[in-house]
């Protein structure tokens, strides 16, 4: 550091952590009056009581296991959609597990047979309506669940899964696992997928 003078007496400059401390100036080596502190890092000095805390607050996360995930096979006969759809959007995110956790695919793979043979219950079968849009002029389109029974009664199920899981990527990951079909046979007997009773 540089030396400043005062007089006749150098005043050499100490650099320490935070601070820079100025070495008393006298003629006899005597306590000058004014001692100069000046600060070069002020905010280091402003601490937290969080930060001063040694406790460490975790945050545990389960190991996912891709190879353990069970598949199971729902008939929708005779179910109630909404309640049939709760039920696999619980099993797709894994609340039925421990290791849920709402950021975390968790779930197990889930088939679901006889989608044309799903109820709604009260006049939803002719009340309730699909609207679809193209986005050109004239392109919007309406469709009650008798005719989308009738033409594709797959979209009924997965319509009301879509609607029951996250709206981001998370969402699309877990819909990659709903196998809907149409009539009672599926082509995932290798993977030996258990019977589950839909909900009513």
């Amino acid at each position: 550091m540089g030396e400043i003078w005062k007089g006749q007496e150098p005043c050499r400059e100490a650099e320490l952590d935070w601070f820079f401390y100025r070495e008393p100036c006298g003629e006899l080596g005597g306590v000058d009056e004014n001692w100069n502190f000046h600060l070069t890092q002020p905010e280091a000095l402003i601490t937290s009581a969080l930060l001063e805390r040694q406790a460490v607050m975790k945050t545990y996360l389960p190991k996912i296991e891709l190879d353990q995930r069970k598949w199971h096979v729902i008939d929708a006969n005779g179910a109630v959609l909404g309640r049939l759809a709760v039920q696999i959007a619980d099993i797709l995110r894994g609340k039925n597990k421990p290791i849920f956790t709402p950021h975390l695919d968790a779930g197990d793979f889930v088939v679901v047979i006889n989608a044309e043979k799903v109820r709604l219950t009260g006049n939803k079968e002719l009340a309730k309506e699909f609207m679809s849009y193209s986005g050109w002029k004239g392109g919007e389109k309406h469709e009650n669940v008798a005719n989308r029974r009738a033409r594709n009664p797959e979209l009924l199920i997965h319509n009301a899964v879509h609607g029951m899981v996250p709206k981001n990527r998370l969402g699309a990951k877990l819909l990659t696992k709903l196998k809907v079909y149409k009539g009672p046979k599926h082509p995932h007997g290798p993977q030996q997928p258990a019977d589950l009773k839909a909900a009513n």
